[in-house]
């Protein structure tokens, strides 16, 4: 037991069945001073029912306003194998029962929201059993939530640091960040909502086959948030009305992403009931037909969809492809983030896209930027630098977000270091324009070298996935539901936008390499001195006609990286007139 004053929570841990229930219950009403018992008894509780399982933990979170009598209703549905109750027979079934003087009916759902989605984030907890969050508008006393939660996963932590870890480790989750447990914001709420009327209309009326819903929404706008959520609530509804044969795919062309996605799909059990319902494109565009399409497809990060064919994709255009196979398709998109020509989208190609879908009201756009937590002075300077090409005075931001200027790419990987040493800031990593070579399929043999490195005079480190070769098998194991900034190597290691894209950082060290220069007042892109070839090549174009676009594809690479910190962002440039201007500017 731990003990609860007028601000702490009261937090019981008993095994869970009916035995040691019985002796809860004839404690409280024997032996524990009235307020615990009127605490636990009398007002509205929280409990996690959780047991061992896989090498982890299963749980399901609730809450209710008798808790003893909601225990025994779950011990009376434990016959039913086909229910998650009948785990409570397992030996390792244990209950906590989470009480607290200020608790009710609002407040409890909202802890039993949060439990939930930081349980998404916890590595060791491999399945979750609830179905959805039940997210509360304003309430008296709601400004007490977020204190009154850090007191009881502080108590929690102490019971079980394996299921309940450090909150600035779960935050840090691309699982986390990713879940669609999160509450939504008034837009993203009005969006989801929209998006769910479309669907169930266009399969209700069986004859509206192509749908395209076309969101709109720049790098940390939550476009990701808002798919995963959408997603999940569209099966959850389907399995409401007993739609069972109802087909649902999400599609994201990111091999990290893609493993981000399937562990949520495990965690929620939707792998285990639906099979394959996270994909890339070229694999959903083999295994579906036109002839025979699925109800929704959705589309994360559509911007790096490819618009031509490559050794691994035969067609033409995988939106067009994915669109013939399914009744309803939805797609997130920024322009801002296409990376390689092959991504590249013909100004009139896509605004016909756009244009189907508002014809049909089936167009949005998010707006509010929900990654970087600067002052919007702050994000105008990042925006003018990325987008309009032009670098101004560095704004005093009162909100706490940094940005710093280095002189050498050594200082800035001590200051990135020092950071990521910071248990709420580990998240920390040096990212870097593609100005060094590398290529992840050649042979060490066939290189002459250990790594290859990003260099800058005589400072040196490897880049991307290169330290993965020293790794031992249970390192390298470990790391493959991990992000490429979650895993511990690399922080000696320098990323590129190909590793970090869709992803967030707590501090970014960005080293802006030789295509980034300052000339004539103005930022310029050059693609000479880049060693992507996916964004310097000609691009062949509907026409016929080959052009280039390195210079706004390089462009689009420098905004993915100055957009990946939500904390702060470090710069260091190579090119020695745009250091002297970034100096100038942080004066």
């Amino acid at each position: 037991m731990i003990q609860g004053t007028d601000l702490e929570p009261i937090i019981h841990k008993i095994n869970d069945n009916t035995h040691s229930l019985h002796n809860f219950q004839e404690k409280l009403l024997n032996k524990t001073s009235e307020k615990e018992k009127t605490v636990l008894l009398d007002y509205p509780t929280v409990y996690i029912h959780n047991w061992k399982k896989s090498g982890g933990y299963e749980v399901y979170v609730g809450e209710s306003n008798n808790i003893i009598q909601r225990t025994k209703q779950h011990f009376d549905q434990s016959e039913d194998k086909q229910n998650w109750r009948s785990q409570l027979r397992r030996k390792s079934a244990s209950l906590y029962i989470i009480g607290h003087d200020h608790f009710n009916k609002s407040l409890t759902m909202d802890i039993e929201n949060r439990l939930m989605l930081y349980m998404m984030g916890v590595d060791s907890v491999k399945r979750i059993h609830n179905k959805r969050t039940n997210p509360q508008n304003r309430y008296y006393p709601d400004f007490e939530v977020n204190d009154i939660f850090r007191r009881i996963w502080h108590k929690l932590r102490k019971t079980d640091p394996s299921m309940f870890p450090n909150e600035s480790v779960i935050k840090d989750s691309a699982l986390f960040k990713a879940s669609p447990l999160h509450k939504l914001t008034q837009e993203q709420e009005d969006i989801r909502d929209r998006i769910i009327e479309r669907v169930f209309s266009v399969l209700n009326e069986q004859n509206g086959d192509g749908q395209l819903i076309f969101i709109d929404g720049e790098a940390g706008t939550g476009k990701t948030v808002l798919n995963s959520s959408t997603f999940y609530e569209l099966y959850l509804m389907a399995e409401e009305e007993k739609m069972t044969d109802f087909q649902c795919c999400l599609i994201v062309n990111h091999d990290e992403q893609i493993t981000v996605y399937e562990q949520i799909a495990e965690k929620l059990g939707l792998k285990n009931k639906y099979g394959r319902v996270v994909s890339k494109p070229t694999t959903f565009i083999n295994h579906h037909s036109a002839g025979k399409p699925i109800d929704v497809a959705f589309i994360d990060e559509a911007h790096l969809l490819l618009t031509q064919g490559k050794q691994s994709y035969r067609g033409k255009n995988q939106l067009q492809d994915i669109i013939e196979r399914a009744k309803v398709t939805v797609v997130m998109f920024d322009e801002n983030q296409i990376l390689t020509t092959e991504q590249y989208w013909e100004t009139e190609i896509l605004g016909n896209y756009r244009e189907k879908a508002k014809e049909n009201g089936n167009h949005f756009k998010l707006t509010k930027q929900m990654r970087i937590t600067a002052s919007d002075e702050t994000i105008s300077w990042i925006d003018n630098f990325t987008k309009e090409n032009h670098l101004s005075a560095i704004p005093m931001d009162t909100t706490g977000y940094e940005i710093k200027i280095f002189e050498h790419p050594a200082e800035l990987e001590t200051a990135v270091k020092t950071k990521a040493a910071e248990e709420e800031h580990k998240l920390s990593r040096m990212i870097a324009t593609y100005d060094w070579e590398y290529s992840q399929n050649s042979s060490m043999e066939k290189r002459m070298k250990k790594y290859w490195e990003v260099l800058i005079g005589d400072w040196h480190k490897p880049w991307n996935h290169e330290l993965d070769k020293e790794l031992g098998r249970k390192e390298k194991n470990k790391n493959k539901t991990l992000a490429w900034a979650e895993q511990p190597q690399t922080i000696d290691e320098v990323g590129s936008t190909f590793t970090i894209q869709g992803f967030d950082l707590n501090y970014a060290g960005v080293i802006l390499g030789p295509s980034v220069k300052y000339r004539n007042g103005k930022i310029v892109f050059d693609p000479s001195e880049s060693w992507n070839l996916k964004a310097t090549r000609k691009r062949t174009l509907s026409d016929g006609t080959k052009q280039r676009f390195g210079e706004t594809l390089i462009q689009h690479e420098v905004r993915v990286l100055m957009t990946r910190g939500v904390n702060g962002l470090y710069i260091y440039a190579c090119d020695k007139e745009l250091r002297e201007a970034l100096k100038e500017a942080a004066r």
